[in-house]
């Protein structure tokens, strides 16, 4: 079987490594279109070593670019002159290039799929975004052999509203069990790394530094905790901002960038909290459950699917406070019931969920 994988830009590739190569092991073929023109969105150098051809499209993450209008011929033209079986896309903006490009292919026998990632509107979501892309989305549904949504609220939504001959539920893209697990000594290397001592709580986030993650409502709730320090992995444009905060509110904050040893962190944690406003199924607060972390996210789409508690409102300083005191009081009981909802979410299951649809298409 012969298959396209779709995404705005490369590095969202990142995420689909063990399915893919799982894949190419029994026999599958496996190209990618994509756009790696910004030096931070290159698609993994794995790929192309286990024979992926990448093909460059001209997406991006703006909704005003020319360049999603240019994908839609370039789209088409790689997928007629290469004959796939299935196109699976992934991410808004490649999603409807592609199912535009591929209208009149599917009448040959071409199947699309679209993983959704999160729609752009959900309870609670702006108005504008209803107005541009929930009728955008619904259109393009009839276009769509096979809808995947990850969350519970969008797949009850396109369930109910949407055309797709198809709709499941997947939750994301599964989390490596042995790769994510307590490991003492790993925790201990980070915080001696950071020089942080074990009397001192460490709480942790893992993700891009945007307004999106709400990493600032955090520094400000945690002013009046008590020998507590906040790190952040991940990089983006509010570093500066957020160490200014941090400094105007005598907190302590750690912003370590990039890492690729992110396992470790989990291990030195305290306490891991995901206060973004808007997700689909976030990988980082699947890896800290695993990792046996004591969570608490915003209470939001998604998150809601992961833990039961203690969940906050993404705006409420003071729930983000009392979420973390909750946690610290908890861990235990927070601990263990995050290693066994975890389960759930294995890279097996699910990936035997994306298999069975393939085989089923």
């Amino acid at each position: 079987m012969k298959i396209l994988y779709i995404t705005t830009i490369g590095s969202t590739m990142d995420f689909f490594k063990s399915f893919i190569k799982n894949q190419l092991d029994i026999g599958n073929h496996i190209d990618i279109a994509t756009n790696e023109n910004d030096g931070r969105t290159k698609v993994a150098t794995c790929y192309r070593e286990w024979g992926c051809q990448v093909f460059h499209i001209d997406t991006s993450r703006s909704p005003i670019s020319f360049g999603n209008i240019r994908a839609i011929k370039q789209i088409r033209d790689i997928v007629s002159n290469r004959r796939y079986n299935i196109v699976h896309c992934h991410t808004p903006l490649a999603a409807m290039a592609t199912r535009i490009a591929c209208k009149k292919l599917r009448k040959n026998g071409l199947k699309v799929i679209y993983t959704v990632h999160g729609f752009h509107f959900y309870t609670g979501a702006p108005l504008m975004s209803w107005l541009i892309y929930y009728p955008i989305e619904k259109w393009l549904s009839k276009y769509t052999d096979v809808l995947i949504t990850i969350n519970k609220e969008d797949y009850n939504r396109a369930k109910k509203n949407f055309y797709s001959s198809r709709i499941e539920y997947i939750p994301g893209v599964g989390i490596n069990l042995e790769k994510f697990k307590y490991k003492k000594e790993n925790g201990e290397k980070i915080r001696a790394e950071l020089r942080i001592n074990n009397k001192r709580t460490m709480l942790l986030s893992v993700g891009e530094l945007n307004k999106n993650k709400n990493h600032e409502i955090v520094i400000r709730a945690i002013k009046d905790i008590p020998n507590i320090t906040y790190v952040i992995v991940g990089r983006g444009e509010l570093g500066a901002r957020l160490l200014n905060v941090a400094n105007e509110y005598n907190v302590d904050l750690k912003l370590v960038g990039y890492r690729t040893d992110v396992e470790e962190f989990y291990s030195a944690a305290d306490v891991y909290i995901l206060p973004s406003i808007r997700e689909g199924l976030n990988v980082s607060l699947m890896e800290a459950m695993a990792s046996g972390v004591a969570c608490c996210a915003s209470k939001i789409r998604g998150n809601e699917d992961l833990i039961d508690k203690p969940l906050f409102r993404p705006s409420s300083m003071n729930d983000v406070k009392y979420a973390i005191r909750n946690a610290l009081d908890n861990r235990d009981d927070l601990i263990k019931d995050n290693v066994e909802k975890i389960n759930g979410f294995r890279f097996e299951k699910i990936n035997k969920m994306l298999n069975d649809v393939y085989s089923t298409i």
